[in-house]
């Protein structure tokens, strides 16, 4: 029952994820539509911003933001906190059911940083919790007062990272963690700084007292943050999916064109919803970053041998996939842990190998995605080999 309740865990915790994720991005877009679309009218109540009329569900809606605080509490105020809360506490729990529990296969790559699993996870760990305060301290130093410096150097520091994690975990672990990093510093904004200066400012109104005015510019500030980072987290925390993102040679250069292409496609809707003209150049940057990504990817793995410039036999193939496949790749796989064939592909025959040729060339010719960790010892040579044979066979 073991393999069966684990593979459940899993399932539940990516069901759960993906639907606290959906509610706090929905969340965020609307509040980031709405603070754009807001206009100043005539006779609007003192100490507001602007409004908005709105309808949705067959109702009209009078949305009105006050700059500070407005000049009564309401009764009941809703916050916007848990969505964020619960899709970190997820994300977290299925990283440790997945990239924690299966570190030696998912996080560590021996060819890469020979690492115990319980150092992977333990710098994995380190890494967030650092990633925040260097992140934190960032925005609070005086490079935080000018928003296009502080986006520019969160840029370089980040593009940073992201080639320093290819130099310590798989690429498969080391896009996962450049996610929960982002992640981390998303829903840290959110609980260390946005609600607690919106509790300080609540907690100055019901005293009598005005609230300073710089919580709020500080909380916007994160927002906006958050806002900009939405989308390269969403492909990142897929990308694993996604062996010619993750296992390729210049995958930290596509982490850096997936955040310039995100921030692109959120600067567009931004300035749609303010009313501003749209500045259609946003999606010229988007098609062209990703075309690059989709030209980088193609370089392959690391040290990989030219394809095409081997000859190959068939014979060849069999055995490079028999010998470093099929021992999970099969009926009744024979490495520990493994209970059934991965996504149910069998390589234990030449018919089944020729049959499954595109997988073969992607996950273990063009990337290094197979075998997970490389535990089978696989070879630069002996991945040209593959991607060779499996492309004309492809064809």
């Amino acid at each position: 029952m073991e393999p069966i309740l684990w593979e459940w865990i899993n399932t539940m915790a990516r069901w759960l994820h993906v639907i606290t994720a959906v509610a706090w991005i929905g969340s965020s877009f609307y509040f980031i539509h709405l603070d754009a679309s807001l206009k100043r009218r005539e006779g609007a109540p003192p100490g507001t911003a602007g409004d908005a009329w709105q309808i949705h569900g067959g109702g009209f809606y009078h949305m009105t933001k006050y700059m500070v605080v407005p000049p009564h509490m309401p009764d009941d105020l809703t916050w916007f906190k848990w969505e964020s809360y619960a899709t970190w506490m997820s994300g977290f729990f299925l990283m440790v059911v997945l990239y924690y529990r299966g570190a030696d296969l998912f996080l560590i790559d021996q060819d890469v940083m020979t690492l115990a699993p319980w150092q992977a996870v333990g710098l994995s760990v380190a890494l967030l919790l650092l990633g925040w305060k260097g992140y934190d301290g960032l925005c609070k130093s005086p490079v935080g007062r000018n928003d296009v410096a502080l986006a520019a150097t969160g840029f370089v520091l980040l593009v940073a990272t992201a080639w320093a994690m290819t130099r310590v975990f798989s690429g498969r672990g080391a896009m996962l963690q450049m996610g929960a990093l982002m992640g981390t510093m998303m829903a840290a904004n959110v609980f260390m700084l946005i609600i607690p200066n919106q509790r300080k400012t609540v907690a100055a109104l019901l005293r009598g007292e005005a609230a300073d005015p710089a919580l709020g510019k500080q909380a916007k500030q994160r927002s906006l943050h958050n806002n900009y980072l939405t989308l390269p987290v969403i492909f990142l925390m897929i990308s694993n999916h996604y062996p010619l993102v993750t296992s390729t040679r210049y995958n930290w250069v596509i982490v850096a064109l997936v955040l310039v292409v995100g921030a692109a496609i959120r600067h567009f809707f931004n300035s749609q919803h303010a009313g501003k003209p749209s500045p259609w150049w946003t999606w010229g940057v988007a098609i062209v970053g990703m075309l690059i990504a989709v030209w980088l990817s193609g370089f392959g793995p690391e040290k990989a041998v030219k394809v095409g410039a081997l000859p190959v036999t068939t014979a060849q193939v069999e055995e490079i996939v028999l010998s470093r496949c099929s021992m999970c790749h099969a009926e009744t796989p024979v490495w520990d842990g493994v209970d059934a064939p991965p996504r149910g592909v069998v390589l234990d025959s030449p018919a089944a190998i020729r049959r499954h040729a595109e997988q073969i060339r992607v996950q273990a010719g063009l990337s290094r995605a197979m075998p997970p960790a490389n535990v089978t010892g696989i070879t630069p040579d002996e991945r040209a080999v593959l991607a060779a044979w499996s492309g004309d066979a492809a064809r």
